[in-house]
């Protein structure tokens, strides 16, 4: 094998091990949110709901979202219905649409998120006062 055969190996390792320190755990009350992967118009996320514990209610403008149950049962609101959904099933949450997940079991409830939109910032986050 050539040096540079090696050297171009060696890079690319790298590049995959630095792609992996790039997840980006967030720990609010309610649980955990790691940034799995983000390109221009969508962002991947794990999410983990502690028992017994909600995400806020909130709505988005300019994104849509689509929740898969890994493990664990999540109630979902989401425009003012309400859905039990067990581990492989899936919703679709609309742009401008209030949603919320809450964790009714007594084990974590571990999701995978996907946001798509034109814009997928923080600040477009609008969130509702608790009941």
């Amino acid at each position: 094998m050539s040096n540079e055969s090696n050297h171009n190996q060696n890079t690319d390792a790298q590049q995959t091990f630095s792609f992996e320190e790039e997840e980006i755990t967030r720990n609010p009350p309610w649980g955990t949110v790691t940034m799995l992967e983000e390109g221009s118009r969508y962002r991947i996320n794990r999410i983990v709901v502690k028992p017994g514990h909600h995400i806020s209610t909130q709505m988005h403008y300019h994104r849509s979202e689509h929740w898969i149950v890994v493990s664990g049962t999540a109630r979902v609101i989401c425009n003012h219905e309400e859905k039990l959904l067990k581990q492989k099933e899936s919703t679709y949450v609309p742009m401008n649409t209030p949603h919320r997940v809450e964790n009714p079991g007594v084990i974590p409830l571990v999701m995978i998120e996907v946001q798509n939109g034109e814009y997928l910032g923080d600040d477009d986050i609008i969130r509702f006062p608790e009941k």
